[in-house]
């Protein structure tokens, strides 16, 4: 007759580690649908690009107003600082010829910033591409210039924004350095926040819709202190052209920036 000793402690951690099995199974399964975002081929969001030369691309998202966009032009202009992304939505395009025309003309990149400022990921298929195409044909016919570049309204997409952006040409563009400066904290903690989390092929984000009023009193120490630490500033297509695009995970049916305040038009 054989006689089987059990031990306490190496129950309880075999019965540990397969509770932790089985959650962790429940998870994939439970994510099954969004892995696909990652899959080899599958188009994704592009936060950074992975390079070691000090480059970063400053970007700037405009969705309505007049007063906040000629400020921060005349500073880029003052820093002899030619190299810029703008992410413009196209009713504003529409309504700001004048400054759109400034924009291109100062040589500054243009990406899409859509047409409507609404969640895409809450769109029918029909609706984003309808909403993508909108704006590229506003942009277009403004600029002269068909951009490649989107920023979703609010960061918001999911999969689906991501394939149909995909299908029209487009690269989703999001950020790795978020300067918080539509919630006005103060021009030093505008400043500190980008510089002190910028790194080799950062995008980082700012607004020159009228909610920001700071931004244009942050700029110019942000070129000071970044050209101090030897960055080049380049556009957002130049660190594209760097190296291999480095994507985040989409973790929920919709990645919404939990940062921006989807009641503020940015």
């Amino acid at each position: 007759m054989n006689f089987y000793v059990f031990n306490g402690k190496k129950i309880k951690r075999y019965f540990f580690l397969f509770v932790a099995l089985v959650f962790a199974v429940g998870v994939v399964y439970v994510e099954s649908d969004n892995i696909t975002v990652f899959s080899e081929g599958a188009p994704s969001a592009v936060y950074n690009v992975p390079t070691e030369k000090k480059l970063i691309a400053l970007t700037f998202d405009i969705s309505w107003g007049d007063k906040r966009t000629q400020p921060i032009l005349d500073i880029l202009q003052q820093k002899g600082l030619q190299k810029a992304t703008f992410f413009l939505s196209s009713p504003w395009s529409k309504t700001h010829t004048d400054l759109v025309k400034k924009i291109a003309d100062s040589g500054f990149e243009i990406g899409s910033h859509g047409h409507k400022h609404v969640n895409y990921s809450t769109l029918s298929d029909e609706d984003i591409s309808k909403q993508i195409k909108t704006a590229h044909s506003i942009l277009s016919d403004l600029t002269g210039k068909s951009p490649t570049l989107i920023r979703m309204p609010n960061g918001d997409f999911d999969k689906r924004v991501l394939r149909i952006a995909d299908s029209l040409n487009y690269k989703v563009i999001q950020w790795d350095t978020d300067s918080l400066d539509w919630k006005n904290p103060g021009v030093d903690e505008i400043v500190n926040r980008v510089v002190t989390k910028a790194h080799p092929g950062d995008i980082v984000l700012m607004h020159a819709s009228d909610s920001v009023k700071e931004t244009h009193l942050a700029l110019p120490i942000i070129i000071d202190q970044l050209r101090a630490k030897g960055y080049e500033f380049v556009t957002v297509s130049e660190l594209l052209n760097q190296t291999e695009i480095k994507s985040n995970p989409v973790r929920d049916q919709n990645t919404v920036n939990s940062n921006l305040d989807p009641a503020v038009n940015m």
